[in-house]
């Protein structure tokens, strides 16, 4: 493709630029474009041009809601609240009449932000925070500064930037995993390096060029050559020269005894899990001594693990999965910690019920808690027989066990969310000193979801693409090509333990199966991990894109079996605990060795080749996107021109 004199190497349409600073600007503030990478002989260009300038097709623009006269695609409901339905709407924009001939067109008001930059004069690349808005790219020159920054409506960043490698080289910077730096092929110095030291005998251009393609070949490829260098000087017969000038060199591909070594872990064959039958009262009793406690330990969790509980067990049980009662500890010893527990429940109740209407009104953080919960209450799980009803006392119950935590935890408070985690809690106890109780063991597992900062969320999806990486490369490959490696659409799973995800009474079983720590604190990666994997051919068969990959796995919502999904999350880490050859991090990440001491050292930027781009998440770390408004954690403002546009 040729335009004005230049060679077309890549193109992306649906690129748009914001010319409003607001987090929602109006349409009338996007101005959508074509991005190219222009070759012009020896020079490479970088280009945004405005559709009307290019005089390509009607562009495309947002539109947050139904404007009248103008018929509009059906949108696409993801089942969640508003602000978290990220798929929206687009129509078309008709063009103006046609001019009468002669006539001089009209400047475009759009022209003064079409921008050309030479690739020689990128000094770096700021990319957007991975979620469910729009991404970004902020391209920064050596002279000019930071250039408006381009949002890829329709996708496209990743391929845009794996266009670059080709002429690039990209590095993550150390101090910033969303900052890449750049420099260029030119690469004079190293080639002059190699030629002073005369250790290979071709031209050291070509070698610096497949170094910076395929850096692992080139340099063990030339340290055999370094081997060979000093063993033909050992071992030289008299009169011979050191390096006859008339070898060639063979190609590293052709070199006999240089293999390259793959990085992707080979994994045996999966074995075959079946579930056992739940724990039974009977079964429960064979495990208490005289006293009451706890004997066989291990071995009840392991079974517990294996089965589940029987429904007339959870409600003793579960005291003990939560750290209510203590395993060692005689039924005295637990009944009188009940009995503490008990006064100090309401000890904390009455801090907040005798609160005055007017110390309230004086008490932002208290009042915007109540209005939380009692939003909340009003809609959680109300489809349970246990909860209906407009008057029914189990939902004081739910208001007041949630009011009194913020009271117990006041620097986490209430989070949306909470009331999810509780509803089983209270439905299985049928008590409001021990739902508390046990509730409150609960959140000491998961509390660091809610966190404001996220970090929790993040690393948790950090972790869950390792494993998918080290499980299934094509399916992670196929995810990233569709904008979704970040692996978002697992937020809701992860952060309430996918409550949302399995019908009420599955859940139960999920959760105490969990709460056994069995066979890894990591367990619930896995189940999401198995999730996934029954939806490999699914997903990948069907050429989904984004919206309807988020689309596909909202509609498994109460689709799915607990019992199945179990046995595919034991079974896959029983096929990586069978692998010689797993990762560290990933040994660590389910238990399977011992935590790693110290902290990592500084690394220097690591170059990604073109070679390299296409299977790689372009990032240095994984980040969750923006939650599911029903569950309102907002993080951390970032400046206005760098923010990622949601509807």
């Amino acid at each position: 493709m040729e335009s004005e004199g230049c060679r077309v190497a890549f193109e992306k349409d649906g690129v748009f630029l914001h010319t409003s600073a607001k987090r929602h600007p109006d349409q009338d503030s996007l101005i959508p474009g074509l991005v190219r990478i222009l070759d012009k002989g020896s020079d490479h260009l970088l280009q945004w041009t405005p559709l009307e300038e290019a005089g390509d097709a009607p562009p495309i623009v947002f539109s947050k809601k139904e404007s009248p006269g103008v018929a509009e695609e059906e949108p696409f409901d993801p089942g969640y609240e508003p602000d978290w339905a990220v798929i929206s709407t687009v129509k078309t924009r008709t063009r103006p009449q046609e001019e009468p001939p002669g006539s001089v067109p009209p400047a475009s008001p759009w022209a003064q932000w079409a921008f050309t930059l030479s690739l020689s004069e990128l000094q770096s690349i700021r990319r957007s925070r991975p979620g469910l808005g729009w991404s970004y790219l902020i391209f920064i020159s050596r002279e000019s500064g930071s250039l408006p920054a381009l949002h890829f409506h329709r996708g496209g960043s990743k391929a845009l930037l794996r266009a670059l490698c080709k002429y690039l080289i990209l590095a993550i910077s150390p101090k910033d995993s969303r900052l890449y730096l750049v420099y260029s092929h030119d690469s004079y110095a190293l080639s002059h390096a190699f030629d002073e030291l005369q250790l290979f005998d071709e031209n050291s251009s070509n070698l610096v060029s497949r170094f910076l393609q395929d850096p692992y070949t080139a340099t063990f490829g030339g340290f055999s050559k370094v081997t060979s260098f000093f063993r033909g000087a050992l071992h030289q017969e008299a009169g011979t020269p050191l390096r006859p000038s008339s070898t060639t060199a063979t190609s590293l591909e052709d070199e006999p005894g240089f293999e390259v070594i793959s990085c992707q872990v080979q994994l045996g064959p999966r074995p075959a899990v079946c579930r056992e039958a739940p724990v039974t009262e009977q079964e429960w009793g064979q495990h208490l001594d005289p006293e009451g406690r706890i004997t066989h330990l291990d071995g009840l969790k392991r079974r517990i693990f294996a089965g589940g509980l029987t429904p007339a067990l959870r409600k003793e049980a579960w005291k003990f999965l939560l750290g209510y009662y203590g395993w060692e500890s005689t039924s005295e010893e637990n009944r009188a910690r009940a009995r503490r527990r008990t006064d100090e429940y309401f000890r904390m109740k009455l801090q907040w019920k005798s609160v005055s209407e007017e110390q309230e009104r004086r008490n932002s953080l208290l009042r915007g808690y109540r209005s939380l919960i009692e939003r909340d209450v009003s809609r959680t799980d109300r489809s349970n027989k246990f909860y209906q009803g407009s008057e029914n006392p189990a939902l004081v119950l739910l208001h007041d066990v949630l009011m009194t935590y913020c009271v117990y935890n006041f620097d986490l408070g209430y989070v949306q969310g909470m009331s999810d985690l509780l509803s089983p809690v209270l439905y299985v106890t049928q008590n409001e000193v021990d739902a508390f109780w046990c509730f409150a063991g609960f959140m000491e597992l998961v509390h660091h979801n809610f966190e404001e900062s996220q970090e929790s969320m993040k690393r948790q999806l950090a972790q869950l693409g390792l494993l998918l990486r080290v499980m299934d490369p094509p399916l992670c490959d196929f995810l990233d090509s569709k904008e979704s490696g970040s692996l978002c659409f697992c937020f809701r799973w992860l952060l309430i333990w996918f409550k949302r995800e399995f019908a009420f009474e599955d859940v139960l079983q999920l959760w105490e199966v969990l709460w056994t720590g069995l066979p890894c604190p990591s367990f619930h990666l896995l189940v999401a991990c198995g999730i996934l994997d029954s939806e490999r051919e699914a997903l990948m068969n069907s050429g989904f894109s984004f919206s309807e990959i988020l689309k596909h796995i909202n509609e498994l919502t109460m689709k799915m079996s607990v019992e199945e999904t179990l046995c595919r999350a034991e079974a896959l880490y029983g096929q990586l605990a069978a692998s010689p050859e797993l990762p560290r991090n990933v040994q660590e990440l389910l238990g399977l060795g011992g935590p790693a001491g110290g902290s990592p050292p500084a690394t220097p930027p690591q170059p990604l080749s073109s070679v390299q781009a296409p299977g790689l998440e372009l990032t240095g770390s994984v980040s969750p996107p923006r939650p599911d408004s029903s569950i309102e954690i907002l993080p951390p403002e970032e400046p206005a021109m760098a923010q990622s546009h949601l509807p």
